[in-house]
């Protein structure tokens, strides 16, 4: 929800960082990399219950998700670099609630399923209206430097960041924070399925295409 204000932020500083890895000849695609092993890392502490540390990793893992962008865009951006971006971003997310999980199974295993199972949703609906939407040749004009449509919603990254620090911060409340983001993610869910209900109705062609084809 707040990722386009988020990003406008903090953009001139990534722009700035970007400039300095791409003096050194450092690629986009290795940042990706680093932002996922630094993501795995953040969930190895917090598994161990070292959450303060759990969360300066996955602020670090943030930051160097949101520099491989900018370097890209600095240098030649490739549909595989935005491909690797997203297939890791999704590596990385579902790390921190299972870590909190295998933290405390008694407390946590509950709500960190609940979770999962509510980005399982949010994940689908989002990369299955960016197929519809490029099959279509549609493009999202708030997100321009992105390499697919990028369907927002009430929980973006800005929202998802904000939770898993909070989690790290009250651990003691994980079950509540891990429910409450479920429930906004469900809002996320139903809003994308309306929205590409609404945004994939038939074409004339295809409903010309209907009208011939044998019943």
């Amino acid at each position: 929800m707040f990722d386009r204000q988020t990003t406008a932020l903090i953009q001139p500083t990534l722009d700035a960082l970007a400039r300095v890895f791409v003096r050194a000849g450092v690629g986009a695609n290795a940042l990706t990399f680093t932002g996922l092993v630094l993501g795995w890392l953040a969930a190895a502490a917090i598994a161990l219950q070292m959450t303060l540390t759990g969360a300066a990793l996955i602020l670090a893992s943030r930051l160097f998700d949101g520099l491989d962008g900018a370097v890209a865009r600095q240098t030649t951006p490739t549909d595989r670099g935005g491909f690797l971006d997203i297939s890791l971003d999704f590596l990385f997310y579902p790390a921190i609630p299972l870590a909190f999980a295998i933290a405390d199974p008694a407390h946590n295993a509950l709500a960190a399923a609940l979770l999962l199972a509510a980005f399982v949703g949010t994940g689908t609906s989002f990369l299955a209206f960016a197929v519809i939407a490029a099959k279509r040749g549609l493009t999202n004009a708030a997100y321009p430097n992105k390499s697919f449509y990028f369907l927002g919603g009430l929980t973006e990254a800005t929202e998802t960041l904000a939770f898993f620090i909070a989690m790290c911060v009250w651990p003691s409340q994980f079950a509540l924070l891990a429910g409450v983001f479920a429930a906004m993610c469900a809002v996320t869910i139903a809003t994308r399925v309306h929205w590409g209900w609404q945004a994939f109705a038939p074409t004339e062609a295809e409903r010309a295409d209907n009208r011939k084809s044998p019943r």
